[in-house]
C-alpha cells in the first residue's frame, strides 16, 4: 500500500512544481527570444562584414594591381578572423590557416556553386559562423570564417543563469507553499489543540474567537458543539448522582435487613439460605456500583485542587497496602522516596482500587513498586493473572468493563467502575495510568504521576 504525503507535504510539491513550471516556461521562452535574437545579429553582422571584404578582394582581382596577399592578410587580422579566396585552385587565405576541408562539404558545394550561404558549425573546437560568396565576376569564392568564443560564452552564462532561477523558483516555490500551509492549517491546529484539551477530559475547552469571516461558522459551529457537549455529560452526571443518592436509603435499609437474616441464617431452611447468600452477593455489589457511582460523579464535577498537599508517596502506599491486608510478603519494593502534590483520599482510591482489580481479576498481587523515573513518581502493580490483550488495554479503563467472562471470578462484586475511578482521580492530578504486559506474564497496571520537590 503506497503511503500518502501529509497535507503540508502535498501543498509543498504543489507550489514548488507550479513554480517550476512557470519558471521553466519562462526560462525556455527568454532562452529561444534571446539566442535567436543574437544569433540573428551576429549572422547578419557577419554577412555584411563578408559581402564588404569579398567586394573589396574582388575590386582589387578586377585591377589586377597585385597585393592581393596583404589584402587577405589584412582583413583576417581586422576581423580576428580566417578568410579564404578560392581562385581556379589557387588558395590565399588570411588570418587564421583554415582547411576549406574541415568545413560543411555541402556548404562548400553551395558555394561553388554560385550560391551565397552562411553557417554556424565548429571548427577544432571553436564555435564559428563561416559566410561563403562566389565572386561570379572572377569565377572565384571568397570564405570568411568568424569565431563565436564570446557568444557562446554568454549563451553558456545565460543557460546558467535561468537553469539557477528555475531550481531557485522550485525553491522559492516550496517555501511559499510551507508558508501557506503553516498560516492555512493554523486553525486546523488550533482544533486539533482544543478538541486535545476536550479528549483529555476538560470539556470548557473553546476554540478562540476569530474575525475571519471564514473561520466565524467554523468556530461558532465547534464552539457550540462542544458546550452542547459539556451540559450533556454534566446532566448525565447530575443524573447518575442523583439516582445514586437516591438509591442510597432504599439500599442501606435492603442491607440491614439483610444482615438481620444473616444473624438468623440458622434459623432459615437451607434453600432459603442459599438464596439469603445471594441476595446478600448482590446487594453487596450494588451498594459498591452505588459507591463508585457517586465518587464519578462527584468527580466529573468536581475540579477543585484546594484539597491537594505534599504527599510522601512510598508512606501513603505502605499505609493504604497495610490497610488493605493483601500484599503478600516481599511483594513490596520502595525504589525512592518520590513527593507528589495530591489528594491523599484520591489517591488512596486510586491504590485501593488498583489492588482490588489485581486480586479480583489477575489471581492475586505479586509486586507493588514505588518508583521515581526521570522526573515522575510511579506506582506499578503487577498480578500474576494471565496479561491484558493489546488491544484491550485502552477499553479496560472504561467504566462498566468487567474483562473476559473467561477470566472474571465468578464471586466478584465489582460493577467495572474501578478502573475507570482509576483514571478520573489520575487525569484529575495531571497524571497516566496505563497498563502493560509484565515481564514474566501477567499484567502491570501504572500510575504516573508528576513528582515534586520535598
Amino acid at each position: 500500500m503506497v503511503r500518502r504525503l501529509p497535507l503540508r507535504a502535498r501543498v509543498m510539491v504543489a507550489f514548488s512544481l507550479v513554480s517550476l513550471l512557470a519558471a521553466g516556461t519562462l526560462a525556455l521562452a527568454t532562452w529561444h527570444l534571446s539566442t535567436g535574437y543574437m544569433l540573428g545579429q551576429r549572422e547578419r553582422s557577419a554577412v555584411r562584414q563578408a559581402t564588404g571584404n569579398a567586394r573589396l578582394v574582388e575590386s582589387v582581382m578586377r585591377r589586377d594591381s597585385g597585393g592581393l596577399d596583404e589584402l587577405m592578410t589584412g582583413l583576417g587580422a581586422e576581423v580576428e578572423s580566417a578568410v579564404l579566396l578560392v581562385d581556379d585552385g589557387v588558395r590565399i587565405s588570411g588570418g587564421n590557416m583554415v582547411d576549406p576541408t574541415r568545413l560543411p562539404t555541402g556548404f562548400l558545394d553551395m558555394v561553388r556553386a554560385g550560391t551565397p550561404a552562411h553557417q554556424r558549425t565548429v571548427v577544432d573546437g571553436v564555435p564559428v559562423m563561416a559566410v561563403g560568396l562566389p565572386l561570379l565576376d572572377q569565377a572565384a569564392t571568397y570564405v570568411e570564417v568568424s569565431p563565436m568564443r564570446e557568444l557562446d560564452r554568454t549563451f553558456r552564462f545565460l543557460s546558467w543563469i535561468l537553469l539557477g532561477g528555475t531550481v531557485a523558483s522550485g525553491l522559492a516555490g516550496a517555501l511559499l507553499g510551507r508558508w501557506a500551509t503553516l498560516h492555512a492549517l493554523r486553525p486546523l491546529r488550533r482544533l486539533t489543540d482544543t478538541a486535545a484539551v476536550a479528549a483529555a477530559g476538560d470539556l470548557s475547552a473553546r476554540l478562540p474567537p476569530t474575525r475571519d469571516p471564514d473561520l466565524i461558522p467554523f468556530t461558532t459551529a465547534f464552539n457550540g458543539t462542544a458546550e452542547r457537549l459539556q451540559q450533556r455529560v454534566a446532566r448525565d452526571t447530575q443524573f447518575a448522582g442523583d439516582v445514586s443518592h437516591e438509591l442510597r436509603s432504599p439500599l442501606t435499609t435492603m442491607l440491614n435487613a439483610m444482615a438481620i437474616l444473616q444473624r438468623r441464617s440458622d434459623e432459615l431452611p437451607a434453600s432459603t439460605r442459599e438464596a439469603v447468600d445471594l441476595l446478600d452477593t448482590d446487594l453487596r455489589r450494588f451498594r459498591r456500583m452505588v459507591d463508585d457511582l457517586l465518587e464519578i460523579s462527584r468527580g466529573d464535577q468536581d475540579t477543585d485542587r484546594s484539597t491537594f498537599e505534599l504527599v510522601d508517596l512510598a508512606t501513603l502506599v505502605l499505609a493504604t497496602a497495610e490497610q488493605h491486608g493483601s500484599v503478600p510478603a516481599g511483594a513490596l519494593e520502595i525504589a525512592g522516596r518520590p513527593w507528589v502534590l495530591a489528594d491523599r483520599r484520591r489517591l488512596e482510591r486510586v491504590l485501593a482500587n488498583l489492588l482490588d482489580n489485581a486480586a479480583r481479576h489477575g489471581k492475586g498481587l505479586v509486586r507493588l513498586g514505588v518508583l521515581a523515573v526521570d522526573g515522575h513518581a510511579r506506582i506499578e502493580v503487577d498480578d500474576a493473572g494471565p496479561g491484558v490483550a493489546a488491544e484491550s488495554r485502552e477499553q479496560v479503563f472504561e467504566r462498566f468493563a468487567r474483562g473476559s467472562p473467561a477470566h472474571r471470578d465468578t464471586s466478584d462484586s465489582g460493577a467495572g467502575l474501578g478502573l475507570a475511578l482509576v483514571v478520573q482521580h489520575v487525569r484529575l492530578h495531571d497524571g497516566r495510568a496505563w497498563v502493560e504486559a509484565r515481564p514474566g506474564g501477567g499484567a502491570r497496571f501504572v500510575v504516573e504521576l508528576p513528582e515534586v520537590s520535598e
